[in-house]
């Protein structure tokens, strides 16, 4: 692990010999506020992997305008191999070893294999609700069922096709992935006017022309299981909805979903990036060279983050959609801005640009 300017400030790795718990904390960056970020619990979780994603998560949150930090955590366990009881007691003993740093310094959120149950745990360890945000509704959270993300990741995609020129009413939309994120984008869009002509999951890819009905989709990927079961429409491997032709692209799944030989097949007027690193940077440059407007992940989706910042702060469901859609608005048009400047090549620099600017103020 390197360190450069931004960070990291902590690195904590930490262990219960009672338990057997292992776990580590890197909290990037604290010029903007506390470190927040989420907990992973994999067998296979490092120190490097957390520390690339509190960096990642100190450019979200800057970005996105909030008063955090970067921060990420893991917790060394296999979720599918250790009893519900096991598991309640590696998060209580992990909480407790973190109280050191947490809440002052590091604030704690679901990642892999850990939801509100988990938190529910590491909160009433932790003795503070401030410790940890995505907690249940008992307990003052706003669940990201809500559909935060795919929430934040609607108003991106408004405001980028209102920079390009293209009236989202009348506009074609594909959506990669048919899960948490994507079904509430396709939600939204369909409810503004958009026709979704495509979506995907693990099964496959449901695709016609005239367009799919949202509630019907909705249904049918609920009671059968995948998107696939849909009629009418044409069945598609997985990755032919990169084939398909519609105005708008949402990526809300699978990692690396976009190579860069995949870049010609593309027919695409913008990619809007709902899911983490859906493409290398190298391959968004290839896209921008191309005419493709690709909005970056850490721009779209911060729905999520700026979510627990409003549960943070003990806002409600309402105050959370309000503060989502003002901050993403704002935010994805000052990189769009930027970019008509041309200051910087392409929107992903231009976001990277404005975070690294406001992290150097706070400092």
């Amino acid at each position: 692990m390197q360190h450069d300017d931004i960070g990291p400030e902590v690195v904590l790795d930490v262990y219960d010999p009672c338990t057997g718990m292992r776990g580590f904390v890197v909290i990037d960056n604290t010029n903007l506020g506390p470190g927040k970020g989420g907990i992973r619990m994999t067998p296979t979780v490092k120190v490097e992997e957390v520390f690339r994603l509190a960096r990642a998560m100190t450019w979200k949150n800057a970005l996105a305008g909030l008063p955090f930090g970067g921060e990420k955590s893991g917790i060394v366990a296999d979720d599918r191999k250790i009893s519900p009881k096991k598991k309640k007691e590696l998060v209580k003993a992990f909480s407790k070893a973190v109280k050191v740093v947490s809440p002052a310094k590091y604030i704690a959120a679901p990642d892999m294999n850990m939801g509100e149950e988990e938190i529910k745990w590491f909160v009433e360890a932790n003795g503070s609700r401030k410790s940890a945000t995505g907690k249940p509704k008992s307990m003052g959270g706003l669940p990201h069922e809500l559909g935060s993300t795919g929430f934040g990741v609607y108003q991106a995609t408004l405001v980028a096709a209102k920079h390009i020129g293209l009236d989202m009413k009348k506009a074609t939309v594909a959506i990669e992935g048919f899960g948490n994120v994507g079904s509430f984008v396709g939600k939204f869009l369909s409810e503004y006017g958009a026709r979704i002509v495509a979506a995907s999951d693990s099964k496959g890819v449901i695709h016609n022309n005239d367009g799919l009905d949202f509630k019907k989709l909705a249904k049918v990927k609920k009671r059968r299981g995948s998107v696939t079961n849909y009629r009418p429409g044409s069945i598609l491997c997985c990755e032919d909805i990169l084939d398909v032709n519609a105005d708008v692209l949402i990526t809300a799944a699978v990692p690396d979903l976009i190579k860069p030989a995949d870049v010609k097949r593309l027919h695409f007027k913008l990619i809007v990036e709902g899911s983490n690193i859906p493409m290398t940077h190298d391959v968004e440059k290839l896209c921008h060279k191309k005419g493709i407007l690709v909005i970056p992940d850490f721009v779209a989706n911060a729905g999520g983050v700026i979510s627990s910042y409003v549960e943070y702060k003990g806002g409600s469901e309402h105050e959370m959609f309000k503060v989502i859609e003002e901050k993403i608005n704002k935010n994805t048009q000052l990189v769009l801005d930027e970019l008509k400047t041309g200051k910087c090549e392409n929107p992903r620099k231009c976001a990277m640009n404005i975070a690294e600017r406001r992290i150097e103020e706070a400092c």
